[in-house]
């Protein structure tokens, strides 16, 4: 889409400007980059169990949450604000803090009972091993 530009005075290309500017933010205002979303996780799955990690440095897991319904897996937790003194100015802010709750749809059904979790060096690493009765079954044909 093309926008006319005004080739009167200066004020005029200067609104022209701003709906341009409005226009784009409105635009972009719904599209969300991957990063942005937190904690950032990573799904990978065999014939056997789905691994899922998540990067949630600074968190006790003891504040975390993990729970698994049929297919799908949340993962919930909070991160505390920094504890900095009220005189301090930010100079830049990209680490957020709060509550979060993260939800990925398994590529198959697990079994519940079974599903481990372990937290290292700020990345949780949850195992899911797959439920036999979503397994692939090897069907015999009898001969003739």
């Amino acid at each position: 889409m093309m926008w006319p530009i005004s080739s009167g005075s200066g004020s005029d290309a200067f609104r022209d400007l701003e709906r341009l500017q409005r226009e784009m933010n409105r635009l972009f205002s719904d599209f969300t980059v991957a990063d942005e979303q937190f904690p950032a996780i990573n799904v990978w799955s065999n014939q056997h169990e789905t691994l899922v990690t998540a990067e949630v440095p600074g968190i006790d897991p003891a504040q975390l949450s993990i729970n698994v319904q049929g297919e799908v897996l949340t993962i919930e937790g909070e991160r505390a604000e920094a504890d900095v003194s009220d005189q301090a100015t930010f100079h830049r802010v990209e680490r957020g803090y709060g509550r979060f709750i993260r939800t990925v749809r398994l590529p198959y059904e697990i079994e519940s009972d079974k599903v481990q979790a372990q937290y290292k060096l700020g990345v949780l690493l949850v195992s899911l091993p797959r439920a036999e009765a979503s397994k692939p079954k090897r069907i015999q044909i009898a001969g003739a």
